[in-house]
């Protein structure tokens, strides 16, 4: 594809993964009318877990920055997986972010940022979006971040 956000995304130097298969009795994604609500998408790379573990005790802000800007390149894999044409996207919803956080870590806001930031620099305006910026003492597969998202489409 050569559309508008294929160029951004190859200005950027940014590759995206192919989109994770779901790992259980789930859809990757779920398109109703013109949003499409994609599932929580963890720190998998080239089929490797990355960012294991917990932020404030085996990883800072900025490594969970990292993690969060890799959930939200697979967000985008996986929406490319659904509409085909990234420049159908007219907004980035909602954001829902799970952080997986020591119990005095109370910085999970700045962690998502990785993926906000990711968001507008690929989508610019349209990227701007409502979030949720939730700690929780664990995630599947022991992962630092997973986010899911709902994405308007035309």
């Amino acid at each position: 594809m050569s559309g508008k956000i294929e160029s951004r995304l190859s200005e950027l130097g940014i590759t995206l993964p192919a989109a994770n298969a779901p790992v259980a009795n789930y859809l990757p994604y779920v398109r109703s009318g013109n949003l499409v609500n994609i599932s929580g998408q963890i720190t998998m790379e080239n089929g490797e877990l990355k960012f294991v573990g917990k932020l404030g005790k085996d990883y800072g802000v900025e490594e969970g920055q990292q993690a969060a800007r890799l959930c939200a390149l697979n967000l985008i894999a996986q929406l490319r997986a659904a509409i085909g044409d990234l420049d159908k996207v007219t907004r980035v919803v909602k954001l829902n972010a799970f952080v997986n956080s020591d119990p005095a870590f109370t910085d999970q806001p700045k962690v998502v940022n990785g993926a906000s930031d990711t968001m507008v620099e690929i989508f610019g305006e349209a990227g701007k979006h409502a979030r949720s910026a939730v700690g929780v003492a664990s995630l599947p597969r022991g992962v630092a971040v997973e986010i899911d998202g709902v994405f308007e489409v035309a």
